[in-house]
């Protein structure tokens, strides 16, 4: 131990239902939902039509039509979200020691909806087998190195620093930031700007997830499709999104007096090694997780005030997850309350972990536990306190969130209010 820490001073997020964190803040403590039929294409021919979509124009945010034409949404998300995160933090980058700033961005499908695009492009709408590279843009093979991302974000704020793209899955917002605070423990960065962003609403991941009836069918009701831990559960509803965070190391982050929103002072990821798509029931791998970061931050399963669920919506995903918490927190497993706020915004892949972080780090600053919205039919596999429907106030000192993602990826991230360093 190294006794540096790193600790949250700004946030910045781009998701389903509004503009910023103020307005992704009001809707989950309302428990609104803003998953609706799909609008940037067609989805008739499939058979999930539903998603939770960003009503984002790049444009009136200030980006420059070349960059609109440049780059991915996934990217022009990030960088939103970036540019939120350093003004709420209040750091000059521009005064800082450039080998010294560092990137950490998460991504599980990269530049996926402008590679869809491009293929539709050259393919003549896939009817040519042998594509016509010629009528590809420039920027194609951007498109293809998901380390575009974090290399346009370095670029935006002058990182000279250690810059990486984590692709774990669904897990890569919260491996993306546990990267990212290692850097600063490690002496490696002083200031990172770490978080995760995913646009997949796109023909090729709707008709990914189709293949697979990972996603819910219930395309008459989108309001309220997404039903994590509810019996009447089908699926989850694909989403967009991108949070980032301003992480420093804490010491130097209380000499500027700069505002500490939350310490990342445990974290841990697994591998189950079991299958590609599939979870055991006994959520054995989530819980050595829970437990690895509890233990790095010397924290017991008593002093967790709130969990923050993976919660995807689909069966083996919610008993797997509610027997990682019963293995962790043993009795005290039905008293702790666990939310989902995928019921309000949807699944946005690889954004997702970072997306539901910047919950917790908003949940703690307001004193608010955003709920499990949709939730009426209990169903007996889950039985522990989800939260459901209504948001409930909470004094939260230690808030644990987790992902599951395709792969075998099980990861934990616990979050501390600070001490001191509070305006």
């Amino acid at each position: 131990m190294t006794g540096r820490r790193a600790v949250i001073t700004g946030v910045g997020v781009r998701a389903p239902g509004g503009r910023g964190v103020k307005e992704f803040w009001d809707l989950l403590s309302s428990g609104r939902t803003a998953t609706r039929t799909i609008s940037s294409f067609d989805p008739a021919p499939f058979r999930s039509r539903i998603a939770g979509e960003i009503d984002f124009d790049p444009l009136a945010e200030g980006f420059t039509p070349r960059e609109v034409e440049r780059w991915d949404r996934a990217t022009l998300l990030a960088v939103a979200s970036v540019r939120e995160a350093i003004e709420d933090s209040g750091l000059e980058t521009a005064a800082l020691a450039p080998e010294k700033l560092g990137v950490s961005i998460g991504s599980a499908v990269g530049c996926t909806t402008s590679l869809d695009t491009e293929y539709a492009r050259v393919s003549h709408g896939g009817a040519d087998w042998l594509v016509d590279h010629t009528l590809g843009v420039d920027q194609l093979f951007d498109y293809f190195s998901p380390t575009s991302i974090p290399r346009e974000v370095a670029w935006e704020v002058g990182a000279e620093g250690p810059v990486k793209l984590v692709s774990t899955g669904c897990t890569s917002g919260l491996d993306a930031v546990g990267h990212g605070a290692e850097l600063i423990r490690d002496g490696r960065a002083e200031v990172v700007l770490a978080g995760a962003t995913d646009a997949p609403i796109s023909p090729i991941t709707v008709a990914c997830f189709d293949a697979i009836k990972a996603t819910s069918a219930n395309n008459d009701d989108p309001a309220h499709a997404s039903r994590p831990f509810d019996r009447r559960r089908d699926g989850f509803v694909l989403g967009e999104g991108a949070a980032v965070f301003v992480l420093e190391e804490r010491e130097a982050a209380l000499r500027r007096g700069a505002r500490v929103y939350a310490e990342l002072s445990g974290f841990a990821t697994f591998c189950n090694a079991y299958h590609m798509t599939g979870l055991r029931p006994d959520g054995r791998e989530m819980a050595a997780a829970i437990d690895a970061a509890l233990d790095q931050a010397r924290r017991a399963p008593a002093d967790v005030d709130y969990i923050n669920a993976h919660g995807s919506g689909t069966r083996q995903n919610d008993r797997h997850e509610t027997a990682a918490f019963k293995r962790s927190f043993g009795a005290r497993a039905h008293d702790v309350p666990i939310s989902s706020i995928k019921s309000m915004i949807g699944h946005s892949l690889g954004a997702i972990g970072s997306v539901e972080l910047a919950a917790c780090v908003l949940a703690m600053e307001h004193g608010v536990i955003p709920p499990t919205a949709n939730y009426a039919e209990p169903d007996p596999e889950c039985d522990l306190d989800y939260v459901p429907n209504t948001a409930r106030t909470a004094t939260l000192d230690t808030v644990l969130s987790v992902g599951s993602g395709f792969g075998g990826f099980q990861s934990a991230a616990l979050l501390t209010r600070p001490e001191r360093g509070r305006r």
